[in-house]
């Protein structure tokens, strides 16, 4: 059917409408006491990954089967949804159950963002400790560190995820591409020379530090726009950096190390319950995986980032086989947000595509709300307890944190989690069990872009200054469209 553009009048009647209901079923969503013994819970969050990236969601260009095991030991869902379609905001609303856009500087972080979530917030990692949870967040974080004025990289990284809720982490403290290239423990840099004192900005430090643009000839991945400041590990990045030169990663290691630091927290709590936020960067850019997975695809580095995160499903669900927790262990796979080739960096993304389809059949990509956007892969599995299938019910990675609480038993105040829904029983294929009837979706949180899916039916409401990034499939674009937008899914998806 072709798209319709609406009234203001119709769209705020059905806004109106529709947030009524959120606020009317987050508020009073019954709270069921778990039966039994408590499950481990893990979440494991790709990012930029899109509908069509994994093979059981449709790939053929590439074979992901641990992912596909998920899928076939679990449940499939094909109207699964990020809250969001970009990192920053979409990992607030999942730890908080609140829609970022409720929040001031809840957009893309920038290096130096201090704390998003405020101390005394409640979160999934919160509540599953009340429940007697030991919890874990492993990987990239991006929620910035600090107080008000932001992270000191040389001092204590308070607060951050330990005053939210979590008993450790050990973290990519913003993104991949933004700097510092340096891991978090806890309050920590770890590995920091106080002789050699990190500092991060926003400005060069002066006009012989090597940026992208002054030395691009020696860069072992080239810049495509907007990353051509500091250059580590021959790749320049967005923002600037000086020291931390014995704190500093590799990016091809990341992922063994959230598998290794994974693996140690898994082994440490098999004796009792425990919640692991597996935040991994794959496959967000630059895209450096490891050498044993370089050239494993014919899509470039990008095809072999998604090999690398199969990988690091592999290896959590070996550790939970081995330990014998497969059984007792809820595994949630998802994405922050949509799928994007040229996202900064010339990796050869578009180039080596073929007739791969990273967003499977939707319109759109990462930083769009746009189905391509915000529908990502999404898996729940728990042997024994959910049988393998499909599902067609709307959920959402926001609705993970009242979802949670129903099973373990902990009560959700009025004041808490917001727009998350109880959706257990869909999570969990039961019968009865029934996803949302309707779901807003928000862009980056900064240009008042706007979806709203109720049934068969999608609304795209766009800030009438709008005219970038509202269309994203391959690459970044400056495209103008109608401030209104009706799509029927089922025949325009």
């Amino acid at each position: 059917m072709p798209r319709q553009v609406l009234t203001y009048q119709q769209w705020a009647v059905t806004v109106v409408v529709a947030w009524l209901g959120i606020l009317g079923d987050a508020l009073y969503s019954p709270v069921r006491a778990a039966e039994g013994p408590l499950p481990n819970v893990i979440v494991i969050m790709a990012d930029d990954l899109g509908y069509g990236d994994v093979s059981c969601y449709g790939a053929t260009s590439l074979k992901t089967p641990h992912i596909d095991r998920l899928a076939a030991e679990g449940l499939r869902f094909t109207s699964g949804y990020c809250s969001a379609s970009t990192c920053t905001p979409t990992r607030y609303s999942l730890l908080t159950g609140t829609y970022a856009f409720r929040k001031k500087r809840t957009g893309i972080a920038p290096p130096n963002a201090p704390a998003i979530i405020q101390p005394g917030t409640e979160t999934i990692a919160t509540l599953l400790n009340r429940a007697g949870y030991a919890t874990a967040v492993v990987g990239k974080w991006h929620l910035g560190l600090g107080g008000e004025g932001g992270p000191d990289w040389n001092g204590e990284l308070r607060p951050g995820p330990l005053e939210i809720g979590f008993d450790t982490c050990f973290l990519l403290p913003t993104t991949n591409d933004r700097v510092p290239q340096v891991y978090v423990h806890d309050h920590r840099v770890p590995n920091l020379d106080p002789a050699d004192p990190l500092w991060v900005g926003d400005k060069q430090p002066g006009p012989d530090h090597p940026t992208g643009m002054t030395h691009r000839d020696s860069l072992k991945m080239d810049w495509s726009h907007g990353h051509n400041s500091t250059i580590h590990n021959g790749i320049s990045r967005i923002g600037f950096y000086t020291g931390g030169h014995t704190a500093r990663f590799r990016d091809e290691d990341l992922a063994d190390k959230w598998v290794e630091k994974s693996v140690e927290f898994i082994e440490a709590h098999r004796e009792e319950p425990f919640f692991l936020f597996f935040a991994s960067h794959d496959i967000h850019v630059p895209r450096m995986p490891h050498e044993r997975f370089q050239g494993q695809t014919s899509l470039g580095f990008r095809g072999d980032a998604i090999i690398e995160l199969d990988w690091c499903v592999g290896e959590l669900t070996a550790t939970l086989d081995r330990l014998n927790l497969a059984e007792k262990t809820l595994v949630v796979f998802c994405s922050d947000n949509g799928p994007v080739l040229d996202d900064g960096y010339q990796d050869g993304a578009i180039e080596k595509l073929g007739d791969h389809r990273p967003a499977g059949p939707f319109s759109g990509g990462k930083y769009s709300v746009y189905e391509g956007g915000t529908r990502t892969p999404f898996i729940t599995r728990w042997n024994g307890r959910i049988a393998p299938g499909e599902s067609d019910e709307v959920v959402c990675t926001i609705d993970l944190a009242a979802s949670l609480a129903t099973l373990a038993g902990q009560t959700l105040s009025s004041d808490a989690c917001l727009d998350s829904f109880d959706v257990l029983g869909a999570l969990l294929g039961e019968p009865e069990g029934k996803g949302r009837d309707h779901l807003v979706q928000q862009d980056n949180g900064s240009s008042g872009t706007y979806g709203l899916r109720v049934g068969d039916w999608k609304l795209h409401r766009y800030d009438r200054k709008t005219a970038r990034n509202v269309v994203v499939e391959q690459e970044l674009t400056n495209r103008k469209v109608p401030q209104y937008q009706l799509f029927n899914l089922r025949e325009d998806p």
